[in-house]
């Protein structure tokens, strides 16, 4: 009897590795798997762009993954994209009453409001996406040019320093707020 019991442990405890690894790359992300030659799944990785982390306003083509989150959002970035400000600002303001802790979605806001040159609003938003990721590479790229807007030149670089901080590799967002700032010198030494 107590072989029996032994061999039944024995075959369970066997079974259950056997069961992961035979079915663990069925269940496996494809976005996640690295790409390797001969990797079959190497060539669904998505790019980092895509990825629904940190958006860039260079970002602003539609995507399903985009949409299907929230249809007040796609609308604001198709409006942001189409220059529409004041419906960006409606749609995006839609999307933050549901996501209320969306740090994109007030990156977005904070940029509609400064090509409106309304730029109270605008830093708040943007203060506010930097509260909720202080990572974000869009927003401090954006409250820099804000900044530089307003005349503000220390501000901005205080900006340019945190994104080299946050831009271990280089980023759009590093070399736009650099271009701008050397561009804002330029008019000034005029």
């Amino acid at each position: 009897m107590r072989s029996i019991l032994i061999a039944a442990v024995m075959g369970v405890l066997a079974a259950v590795p056997a069961s992961y690894f035979f079915t663990a790359p069925a269940r496996q992300d494809r976005a996640a798997t690295p790409a390797r030659a001969g990797n079959p799944g190497s060539a669904t990785v998505a790019p980092a762009e895509a990825w629904p982390i940190c958006s860039t306003m260079a970002a602003m083509a539609e995507t399903p993954d985009w949409a299907a989150l929230d249809p007040d959002f796609a609308a604001g970035k198709r409006a942001i994209g189409a220059g529409e400000w004041e419906a960006a600002i409606k749609a995006l303001t839609n999307a933050g009453l549901r996501d209320a802790r969306n740090a994109d979605i007030q990156n977005y806001l904070g940029y509609a409001y400064r090509r409106l040159r309304q730029f109270d609003p605008a830093m708040r938003h943007y203060q506010q996406a930097l509260t909720f990721n202080p990572r974000h590479r869009s927003a401090h790229e954006h409250l820099g040019e804000a900044h530089l807007a307003q005349g503000n030149l220390a501000k901005a670089k205080e900006h340019l320093a945190a994104l080299e901080q946050i831009c271990l590799i280089p980023c759009d967002e590093y070399d736009d707020l650099q271009r701008a700032i050397a561009e804002y010198n330029k008019l000034a030494n005029r």
